[in-house]
C-alpha cells in the first residue's frame, strides 16, 4: 500500500472515530438531561422495579441505535420521548402489567423537602402515590397521554410523539385527565 492510499486510509478512520465519540456524547447528554423523564416514561409502563430498570436499559439502548439516523425533522425531546413510548407499548404488549397493591410499591427515589411540616409531606406522598397509582390503572392510550402532559410535551409534540395530529392530541388528553380524575375520585 502506498504512503498516500496509508494517509488517506487512517484519515478515513479518524473521521469515523470522531464522528462516533461525536455520537457517544450527544447520548451521554442526552441520557443526561432525559435520564430522569425517561424513567418515569419507564414508570408509567412497569411498576415492578426490577423490570422497570431493564426497561429503561431497553429505552437507552433503542435511543442509542436510533440516535445516527436522527434527521432533525422534529426536536430532539420528540425524538427520545416517540422512541421510549414505542419502547414502553412494546413492552406493556410483551407482559400484560400486574397490579401491585400499596404495600409493594417501594419509595420514589425524588428527595423529600424537610422544610415542610411532616404532615404535610405525608399528604404530599399520599397525594403523589395516589396518582401514580391513578396513573398506573389507566389503559394504556390514557397513560401514555397523561405520562406526555406530565413530563411538559406540548400538545403538538404529543402528537409527534404518537404519530398523530394536534388536534388529536388535545381531545385525547381531555379524555384521557376526565378518566384520570375518574379514577382518582375527583368529582368535577
Amino acid at each position: 500500500m502506498s504512503t498516500q492510499s496509508t494517509d488517506s486510509f487512517a484519515s478515513g478512520a479518524t473521521v469515523v472515530k470522531e464522528t462516533r465519540r461525536e455520537l457517544e456524547q450527544r447520548f451521554e447528554r442526552i441520557l443526561d438531561e432525559h435520564g430522569a423523564a425517561i424513567s418515569r416514561l419507564a414508570y408509567s409502563y412497569e411498576a415492578v422495579a426490577g423490570i422497570r430498570e431493564e426497561l429503561g436499559q431497553e429505552i437507552a439502548l433503542a435511543i442509542w441505535r436510533a440516535l445516527p439516523h436522527f434527521r432533525g425533522e422534529c426536536s430532539e425531546r420528540t425524538f427520545i420521548f416517540r422512541i421510549a413510548h414505542n419502547r414502553g407499548l412494546t413492552h406493556v404488549r410483551r407482559r400484560r402489567p400486574q397490579q401491585q397493591s400499596l404495600d409493594d410499591l417501594e419509595e420514589t427515589d425524588e428527595p423529600v423537602d424537610p422544610r415542610p411540616h411532616p404532615d404535610e409531606q405525608l399528604a404530599q406522598m399520599n397525594q403523589q402515590e395516589r396518582l401514580a397509582l391513578a396513573v398506573q390503572s389507566l389503559p394504556i392510550a390514557h397513560k401514555q397521554m397523561i405520562v406526555l402532559m406530565l413530563e411538559g410535551l406540548s400538545h403538538a409534540e404529543i402528537g409527534e410523539v404518537l404519530g398523530i395530529t394536534e388536534c388529536n392530541a388535545r381531545v385525547r388528553l381531555t379524555r384521557a385527565r376526565k378518566a384520570l380524575k375518574e379514577s382518582m375520585g375527583v368529582t368535577q
